[in-house]
């Protein structure tokens, strides 16, 4: 684990994404951090000693998903399939396969394995998978602003973790999407998927991966409105180790019968395009169903003093 020392920054952007607004003062605590994200390798040994049973690997119950045709119930979970052409970019669903039998074994679904991705980020699993790792390996997730703060490696008010300019003249600095989104990806980069921890350099903090490869699970629950609020604060009220929406504002308004409660993900992943999807940035957020895993969501864990 790193070190990361407390401190001050200017959390959200005002700049981008309506979700991201208001940029604003917050303070942390000084905590350690994964440097890497969890690995297949990793997650493999959890596993082995205590046979979790990841969300993916279980049937949905019916109760829990009124309407759901009852042949959809049984393990699957989301894996990105490129298509064979432009597409229509406000449906994630012309991307997005539900793929019985895809679990964190068999992340591109069955007759897939784990086999030369052993130091990759481990995928598809659920919030609470990752909940159950942290618990075991006697850590916790991230917060938000925990988890930006880290991101950022130091460099206040940078549009990127490492600069303002996303591939600076030394190269790529992130696993993300070159070329036209969803169909064509010309891997500039060196990979299509996902790559192993390590594979681009470290923010100023010595993490690795905090932008791109894969979305990371943090510990607070997603609310536009539980953003802090958009005036400006005198230097006596800054928030400190701010907390985020209550689990009662982050239901997805959009599915009032289907009441599955949201988390935060930061980090954007190697879907994310400058056509597509431009969170490969600190401030960008992401909300996730707690329920869901797909094939570009992973997790690093935390340990705080005390």
């Amino acid at each position: 684990m790193v070190w990361v020392p407390g401190g001050r920054f200017t959390m959200g952007s005002d700049e981008h994404y309506p979700e991201e607004k208001p940029a604003r003062q917050v303070e942390v605590d000084g905590f350690h951090i994964d440097r890497t994200m969890v690995t297949n390798r990793e997650f493999a040994r959890f596993v082995e000693a205590t046979g979790h049973v990841t969300l993916a690997e279980i049937a949905p119950k019916a109760e829990d998903y009124p309407g759901a045709l009852p042949e959809l119930l049984r393990p699957a979970s989301l894996v990105f399939t490129p298509t064979d052409g432009p597409v229509p970019l406000d449906n994630h669903f012309n991307w997005w396969s539900w793929c019985f039998d895809a679990d964190w074994r068999h992340p591109q679904g069955p007759g897939s394995s784990l086999e030369g991705l052993e130091d990759h980020p481990v995928v598809h699993v659920a919030h609470a998978d990752a909940e159950a790792y942290a618990a075991w390996a006697g850590k916790a997730l991230p917060t938000e602003a925990e988890w930006e703060f880290a991101a950022r490696g130091g460099l206040e008010g940078a549009e990127f973790a490492w600069g303002d300019e996303l591939v600076p003249p030394q190269g790529h600095q992130a696993n993300t999407w070159q070329g036209r989104f969803p169909f064509e990806n010309t891997e500039e980069d060196g990979y299509a998927r996902t790559s192993p921890v390590g594979a681009y350099p470290a923010n100023g903090y010595g993490l690795l991966d905090m932008i791109g490869n894969a979305w990371e699970w943090t510990q607070d629950w997603f609310s536009v409105s539980g953003n802090a609020p958009a005036k400006p604060v005198k230097s006596c009220c800054v928030p400190k180790n701010p907390r985020g929406a209550r689990r009662e504002d982050s239901f997805d308004p959009r599915t009032p019968d289907i009441r599955i409660p949201q988390k935060v993900l930061k980090g954007g992943s190697h879907l994310c395009a400058p056509s597509y999807c431009r969170r490969y940035r600190p401030a960008a957020r992401h909300a996730q169903p707690t329920d869901s895993s797909t094939s570009h969501i992973g997790f690093r864990c935390v340990v705080r003093p005390g």
